[in-house]
């Protein structure tokens, strides 16, 4: 296993879609999810999407630290979950804003708007399939990493730009009050507990 480099905003692999995986059990996968899984650790963040570490393909990596999970998700949160080809479909029209932030952007966190219910299926990495409906920080965390599949990072779906800074800054004026996703909001504690990617 290995850490693995970070490509930060601007990087031409954050920009475009993934490939698709074609064999979920191909030992290459699965070393690849692997070495994720340390850099996500590492980082630290709570989700890694394969375009984070230069490679464009459709795996995410995950896991919801325990009181961070959903409603009707218990207070154990999500193992560590690694996704491959993952397809969302959202539930519902309600929405919630949450702060963001992205190992790609480091620092930094931004408000964005997010299905609070959705729906997801993938591929295990042992070729089985993953069915899941989530809620809460658990469905943001997982579109959160799905945008980095499709080329897309959190500030692309912000509405205002005014509420995108650096975490050590904005966290002068406001509480923010589940940290952001992904991102680190400083320090490894509050970190761990804020990145979702």
């Amino acid at each position: 296993m290995a850490i693995l480099k970070i490509a930060r905003m601007g990087h031409p692999v954050l920009m475009s879609p993934a490939r698709e995986i074609a064999n979920p059990t191909d030992p290459a996968v699965h070393a690849l999810i692997n070495d994720m899984v340390e850099t996500m650790l590492d980082a630290p963040g709570v989700g890694l999407a394969a375009p984070q570490v230069h490679v464009p393909a459709r795996i995410v990596v995950f896991h919801i630290p325990e009181g961070r999970g959903g409603e009707g998700e218990g207070e154990g949160g999500v193992p560590l979950t690694a996704l491959i080809n993952p397809k969302i479909e959202l539930i519902g029209d309600e929405v919630e804003d949450g702060v963001e932030g992205c190992l790609s952007l480091p620092e930094m966190a931004g408000t964005v708007s997010r299905h609070t219910r959705i729906r997801y299926t993938a591929k295990a990495p042992d070729g089985s399939t993953i069915e899941c409906e989530a809620t809460g920080f658990h469905a943001r965390v997982v579109q959160h990493e799905c945008d980095h599949l499709d080329g897309i990072l959190y500030p692309m779906r912000m509405t205002d730009l005014s509420t995108l800074g650096y975490s050590e800054e904005m966290s002068k004026g406001i509480e923010i009050e589940d940290g952001p996703v992904d991102g680190p909001v400083d320090g490894p504690e509050e970190a761990a507990d804020a990145r979702a990617d």
